[in-house]
């Protein structure tokens, strides 16, 4: 809600609303180049055109450091909502696809774009309250970026404008008492658990599925038949975009082989790829693809020989 921005925050908001054309939040995010914005209203960050990300950046979590900074700070949890309270399956979905692409622009070294966004309901109550809508989503044309990736904490921190800064630790101590990450409610009894190999492929498999699915391309699971790669990735006119080999990793299963079938249809067939997932099954799950020539840069890759 605007009571719970920063002043500074929605002052700017409030300027660039009304410098701008009158376009709903999902023309926003359409006009920036997200072809299929319209079929995924209620994610949280989006592929553009380019290979460009899109995020949205809730203003009500925005912070000002020193020399009035913009930063918020982003929860690697993905099972727990803000302010405590497990998160519903989907909404934990659209939580990991946002980290899968904020990642990818922290492992190249790129900036992303943002929608900046202020709420009509509490931002405490936005996974819950039924009635839950946006009050003013606006394009922020100043580029953001993920200055920090701490997997151990949970936590990263995103910035505004240019690289080179990042809120100290009193600062971030500060950001999280304000509420802008969930608090995580302990389990009874914290009892490891040891997944099987099976059960971590199987995982990543699930993972790599739902994630082209869910860009509108078809993914077919060809598991089984032993033909060199597991998923076949098509567009909607039927064209195959990529054949791809699934490893998952783990802490308990860190590592991989191809097969030799696998390692053969790496060599003669170009759509070929290496998709690895790492924390398969795991909160913090994302993955990269490797060319035929990267794969043995892969963590956990073991060659054959």
């Amino acid at each position: 809600m605007d009571k719970e921005v920063d002043p500074h925050v929605l002052a700017v908001i409030d300027e660039m609303r009304l410098s701008g054309p009158r376009l709903t939040p999902v023309e926003i995010v359409a006009k920036m180049g997200v072809f299929d914005a319209r079929d995924k209203p209620f994610d949280h960050a989006w592929l553009a055109t380019g290979d460009n990300v899109i995020a949205t950046i809730w203003a009500e979590h925005v912070n000002l450091g020193a020399g009035r900074r913009w930063f918020c700070l982003e929860s690697l949890d993905t099972q727990h909502r803000a302010g405590g309270g497990t998160r519903a399956p989907n909404q934990v979905q659209r939580a990991k696809d946002r980290l899968a692409l904020l990642k990818r622009t922290f492992d190249a070294g790129q900036g992303f774009r943002a929608v900046l966004q202020t709420n009509r309901v509490a931002i405490a109550e936005l996974e819950i309250n039924k009635g839950a809508k946006v009050s003013t989503r606006v394009r922020d044309d100043d580029e953001w970026h993920v200055a920090t990736w701490e997997p151990e904490q949970k936590l990263a921190v995103l910035v505004r404008g240019p690289r080179g800064w990042v809120p100290d630790e009193a600062e971030v101590q500060a950001a999280k008492a304000r509420g802008g990450v969930p608090q995580a409610e302990e389990p009874a009894a914290a009892v490891p658990v040891q997944s099987s190999p099976e059960e971590v492929q199987a995982a990543a498999m699930d993972y790599v599925l739902r994630h082209f699915r869910g860009y509108g391309y078809k993914a077919e699971d060809l598991t089984g038949q032993n033909i060199g790669y597991d998923i076949e990735v098509s567009n909607a006119k039927g064209a195959t975009l990529l054949k791809i080999t699934v490893k998952g990793t783990s802490n308990a299963t860190p590592g991989f082989q191809l097969s030799s079938e696998e390692s053969a249809c790496s060599a003669r067939e170009p759509l070929w790829r290496l998709l690895v997932v790492s924390d398969a099954g795991g909160p913090t799950a994302q993955h990269k693809i490797y060319k035929p020539s990267e794969m043995s840069q892969a963590p956990g890759f073991q060659s054959l020989g």
